[in-house]
């Protein structure tokens, strides 16, 4: 019988602790920035093949209205704070959906429902929602919850083309406020991310506070689902507004009055 010595034995032991704990339970990610890349890249394709459920409006008949974002998006990005600016694709789609409803893939592929802008106020409102969207996907926090969700091995065969109905699962798991569960901490840090976003741009850096006002203030009528997120929404107004006080940004709103976002919305179907 080969004799295995004691020290090697528990890091061993210890290695497959680690392992085991941190594929679904913790924080400590094992998906590469190269996964991350090609996950978003099939489950983009995964949308796009999918209009019933995704009817993504046509970039060339929508034109103007992905100017609007697109250019709101670039803003975003010059910010200088995201980390993850140059290695992730950052496409952004609008799903022409009455629900009130934005999320991202992994790789930074953004999906805005048209639901969701008309319900907005202000393009200042807008920019919170996205930065927000930017952040769970450039602080990698789909990718986390993705592999709680799922086992780190299931996931990786699906990128080899091994498991097509995981990527379909994944997606499923993306849409909807609470098909995917993040964390309270990734929650905090996405709010938090959105104002440090927005901070070097002409939109009021609190923008993501507004959003979540006028949630609670209409709740009543919609109860969108993420309204029961924790942290509450109460808290995440606060908490905005606190970074943003924190930060010294401005809060000026640059869609005062509504016009931008009122001319976006003329454009949409």
């Amino acid at each position: 019988m080969k004799y295995i010595r004691p020290t090697l034995l528990v890091i061993t032991l210890l290695s497959i602790a680690v392992i085991s704990s941190c594929d679904k339970n913790s924080d400590l990610l094992l998906f590469s920035i190269d996964d991350d890349v090609a996950l978003g890249m099939q489950v983009a394709a995964e949308i796009e093949s999918n209009p019933d459920q995704f009817p993504i409006l046509d970039r060339t008949k929508h034109a103007e209205a992905y100017a609007v974002l697109d250019g709101m998006l670039d803003d975003i990005l010059s910010s200088g704070v995201i980390t993850y600016r140059d290695e992730f694709a950052w496409e952004l789609h609008i799903i022409h959906d009455q629900a009130l409803n934005a999320f991202t893939a992994p790789g930074g592929y953004i999906y805005v429902y048209t639901g969701l802008i008309y319900f907005l106020d202000r393009e200042d409102d807008l920019a919170g929602v996205m930065s927000h969207e930017i952040a769970h996907s450039d602080r990698r926090h789909v990718s986390k919850a993705l592999q709680r969700q799922y086992r780190i091995s299931v996931l990786k065969d699906a990128l080899n083309g091994g498991q097509s109905e995981i990527i379909r699962k994944v997606t499923g798991s993306l849409v909807g406020a609470g098909a995917l569960k993040f964390s309270r901490d990734a929650e905090i840090e996405a709010d938090e991310f959105s104002v440090e976003y927005l901070s070097d741009t002409d939109y009021a850096c609190n923008g993501g506070a507004s959003f979540f006002a006028k949630l609670i203030k209409n709740q009543e009528t919609f109860n969108p689902e993420f309204l029961s997120i924790h942290p509450g929404p109460d808290n995440r107004v606060g908490n905005i507004n606190m970074k943003a006080t924190d930060m010294r940004c401005n809060t000026t709103a640059f869609d005062a009055d509504g016009t931008g976002m009122d001319a976006l919305q003329a454009l949409l179907p």
